[in-house]
């Protein structure tokens, strides 16, 4: 038996996942993502609306999800002094104006997809240690639940996401152990599992997140809208069938 995840309904307006057990092999979504890309958010929200349609349909199978670790700027200090202007300035090579078009638009899209990024409370950080933590959170099967709650300190809370005693504190109000994700996080526990998911990652050409692979057959590169994820999912289910038949 495999304990899964499915689209189960709205709760206040939002979409979320139950978590049921299922006799079926799930659909696996893997997903290259990064704490601090605005996109990978995005892309969370519309996967799972897309998966709510999906497992609407005829076609609906049970889905199992897992993230996987991408750094997109790991030269980034752990107290980047700096605004997200700035930033984006210095890291991407555009004027000031440029960098708040890119803010603006990326704001505007999240909107849309039901998520309220505030970029002037935005604590830009070095997320290695945050990859670390999810590694940690997934060993005791709450990764879901951890990314999630990274996502919303980092872009909608203006928590820090690089200091050990900050995700510790965040990882406690998922409910784990504070004081062992100390502990874990100072020790390096779960670095060489980071580092094996960027290898892989080159290993299969990914060079920008979010990076979706739908049981390992299809490859999803950025935050497409949830039509585009319930269109593979389904194709996916539909290779499941055409094999067993």
């Amino acid at each position: 038996m495999t304990s899964t995840y499915r689209a189960a309904g709205t709760n206040s307006g939002r979409n979320y996942l139950a978590f049921v057990a299922s006799e079926t092999s799930p659909i696996k979504v893997d997903i290259w993502s990064d704490v601090a890309c605005p996109w990978c958010y995005i892309g969370k929200r519309n996967l799972e609306a897309g998966m709510i349609a999906f497992t609407a349909t005829d076609a609906a199978l049970p889905i199992e999800i897992t993230y996987h670790s991408f750094e997109l700027a790991p030269d980034t200090p752990g107290e980047y002094e700096g605004s997200e202007i700035e930033f984006l300035m210095n890291h991407r090579g555009v004027t000031a104006e440029q960098a708040r078009s890119m803010i603006d638009r990326v704001v505007g899209i999240a909107l849309a997809a039901g998520l309220r990024y505030d970029y002037d409370a935005l604590q830009h950080t070095n997320t290695i240690k945050a990859h670390q933590l999810l590694h940690y959170a997934k060993e005791r099967g709450r990764q879901l639940d951890m990314k999630e709650r990274l996502l919303s300190a980092y872009f909608t809370e203006g928590r820090h996401v690089g200091r050990v005693e900050d995700l510790a504190d965040l990882a406690a109000e998922i409910g784990l152990d504070r004081g062992d994700v100390m502990r874990s996080l100072k020790e390096d526990e779960y670095l060489e599992a980071v580092r094996a998911d960027m290898a892989q990652a080159h290993a299969h050409g990914i060079r920008g997140v979010p990076f979706f692979v739908i049981d390992d057959r299809y490859g999803i590169s950025g935050a497409h809208p949830p039509e585009v994820f319930t269109e593979v999912l389904t194709r996916a289910a539909a290779d499941r069938a055409g094999q067993s038949a």
